[in-house]
């Protein structure tokens, strides 16, 4: 008879039945990624079948992918495993009692931006959802990002409600994931991926789970509160690192200087112990982690902390100051757009905009948190006429988009660059010239354009961090 954890996962045997809680960024290219392990028998996803996401089972059991944008290899790979039979994807959660493994993979957004505090219900509810179907000798995996201290903390006291002791009747683990809007299958497969279990037992079952999916990364076991600290600390330190990019090319501006030859003299100086990684500034800071990681390991502090930290007195953390900076920039989009105005004798209100880009990230459909939103409506409120192009993003709650860009750029007084969508390169801007209002404004927010090329073209120009050129207009 089983005494301990160990004795209960031997009983198991290898892990042949996996489920994978949310059928989102993360959710999907995961499941697809484990049904072709090769000893897997079934993978389910589990999906609450909602007004707003039901439309996923339907599709997932079709083999269609319901995730927009490009993604290379995911299409062919959710084919393949659901055309096999080894992926299903379900709302009964039932079902979650004949798995070896459950991952929980959901997103925890702020109830309200104003008070940037983690809604944490949808996921409570996909642990509590696993309690009630925990049988011994499971693993349990939290992917989502979450504060350091709840893996130990809150999610161990919601699956324990099931009788079941973590690290006695069933392992439990935090695994976060590592990915990238875009890239989703590459980056589970080549990064290296972080394993803490809340024992020594938890790592090494969590280990066997993520082992075979790897192609190019490996795996690097802690405790399960130092990989919740990992995936909120390399998140802030990417925000902090883009604030210095951004705050930088504010100084450039001021100075009258190109932020981007500034850029490429530091980082011409190497040489051993010499690191000088200057990220690129930009409109804004999107997506579903970087705008809320920095909160996520500064309330570590108190959940998960053990003693009191000791820090200088009265002063704003560094991390939630870059979050502030790069809040800001949407603010200095528009200011741009009124410094382009200005040039040619007009103001914003009144004016007519071209927003170009609304997902926050480039050649996706991804809009969680983008910064578009907030200079969109800023516009508005200073009582402009903003319309909106994007290839891909086709809805978001209140807020009119258009996948056509001719209707969005006619007439316009500015056009405002947003997203590096690949399209936005290659535009014919002698035509977007002759389609806008003469002597048209054009201020790009990602370093997309020549500058000189817009400036001969007719454009009086403004860029993030090209003091050099800024409200530059040519005779033509």
């Amino acid at each position: 008879m089983a005494t301990d954890l160990s004795d209960l996962i031997r009983e198991r045997g290898h892990i042949r039945k996996i489920g994978v809680i949310g059928m989102g960024y993360v959710g999907i290219p995961s499941a697809v990624l484990f049904a072709k392990v090769p000893g897997i028998e079934k993978v389910y996803g589990f999906q609450r079948n909602s007004s707003s996401s039901g439309y996923k089972i339907r599709m997932l059991n079709e083999g269609t992918n319901p995730l927009k944008g490009e993604e290379p290899g995911l299409d062919d790979l959710l084919a393949d495993v659901v055309s096999q039979k080894i992926f299903e994807c379900t709302d009964d959660f039932s079902k979650i009692s004949e798995c070896d493994a459950i991952t929980i993979a959901i997103q925890t957004p702020f109830k309200d931006p104003r008070d940037l505090i983690p809604d944490l219900s949808a996921l409570e509810d996909g642990i509590r959802q696993t309690g009630k179907n925990l049988i011994p000798g499971m693993l349990v995996v939290l992917e989502s990002t979450i504060t350091p201290g709840t893996t130990v903390g809150r999610a161990r006291e919601i699956l324990e409600e099931s009788g079941l002791i973590a690290g006695q009747d069933f392992a439990l683990a935090h695994a976060p994931e590592r990915v990238m809007v875009g890239r989703l299958i590459q980056n589970i497969q080549e990064h290296d991926r972080v394993v803490g279990g809340i024992d020594e037992i938890s790592t090494k079952r969590a280990i066997e789970l993520y082992q075979p999916i790897l192609t190019k990364g490996k795996i690097i076991p802690m405790s399960a509160t130092a990989a919740e600290v990992t995936k909120t600390a390399e998140n802030t330190f990417r925000d902090l690192q883009i604030a210095a990019a951004n705050q930088l090319a504010l100084y450039c501006e001021a100075m009258g200087v190109n932020f981007y030859d500034v850029r490429s003299g530091i980082d011409s100086l190497k040489g051993d112990g010499i690191t000088r990684a200057i990220l690129w500034p930009g409109a804004g800071v999107g997506g579903h982690c970087l705008t809320k990681d920095t909160y996520h390991l500064e309330r570590g502090i108190e959940l998960a902390g053990i003693s009191t930290l000791d820090f200088p007195k009265d002063h704003e953390s560094l991390f939630t100051l870059a979050r502030h900076v790069n809040d800001f920039m949407p603010c200095h989009m528009l200011h741009l757009v009124s410094q382009g105005l200005k040039c040619v004798g007009k103001k914003v209100s009144g004016s007519r905009i071209a927003i170009l880009g609304f997902s926050f990230l480039p050649n996706t459909d991804d809009a969680r948190n983008t910064p578009t939103e907030q200079f969109y409506k800023m516009c508005v409120e200073h009582g402009a006429v903003a319309r909106i192009h994007d290839p891909w993003v086709r809805e978001y709650p209140g807020i009119s988009l258009s996948s056509d860009i001719e209707p969005v750029l006619e007439d316009a007084d500015v056009l405002v660059l947003m997203t590096a969508h690949r399209m936005y390169y290659s535009l014919d801007y002698n035509w977007v010239k002759k389609v806008m209002r003469p002597f048209p404004v054009l201020v790009d927010g990602r370093n997309i354009v020549d500058p000189d090329v817009l400036i001969q073209a007719g454009f009086v120009y403004e860029g993030i961090g090209r003091g050099d050129k800024n409200s530059y207009q040519s005779d033509v």
